[in-house]
């Protein structure tokens, strides 16, 4: 890559959308770029090295809040203890999901193992199971 590339070919380096870029911009995970004379922005090496980072920090499961927090942290030299906590939540956060989602799985294996597959809909233990099971879930808004 030469010294500053175009949004397009920053993009395709780190493995995004180019409206991924321009949104991480707005956002504030990232610079906002310079410009060509032409209007073009325009992208240094280390801007697609902290696209990259946003991309594999998303990947992990950490929100574009967390990521703020950990670029925040890379960027001033912040303590790693900061880092390592903000770690720890996100594995409680997915420990969580994956003790809600594994209740999630046993139920639906438990309606699939008491329906017999031929018939009517009527009387189905999957149709009726999913009108009364509760999963002790926050109701969606």
């Amino acid at each position: 890559m030469s010294r500053t590339t175009t949004i397009g070919a920053a993009a395709k380096a780190a493995g995004v959308a180019i409206d991924t870029v321009r949104y991480y911009e707005r956002e504030g995970l990232l610079p906002v770029a310079n410009r060509s004379s032409g209007g073009y922005r325009l992208y240094t090496a280390a801007d697609v090295e902290r696209l990259r980072f946003i991309r594999q920090a998303k990947a992990l499961g950490f929100t574009l809040g967390d990521i703020a927090g950990l670029l925040q942290l890379q960027d001033g030299g912040g303590p790693r203890q900061q880092v390592r906590e903000m770690a720890r939540a996100r594995v409680s956060e997915l420990d969580r999901k994956i003790r809600e989602l594994t209740a999630i799985r046993d139920t639906l294996v438990a309606l699939e193992q008491q329906c017999h597959g031929s018939g009517t809909v009527a009387g189905c233990p999957i149709i009726e199971g999913v009108q009364s099971v509760s999963l002790n879930q926050s109701p969606e808004s």
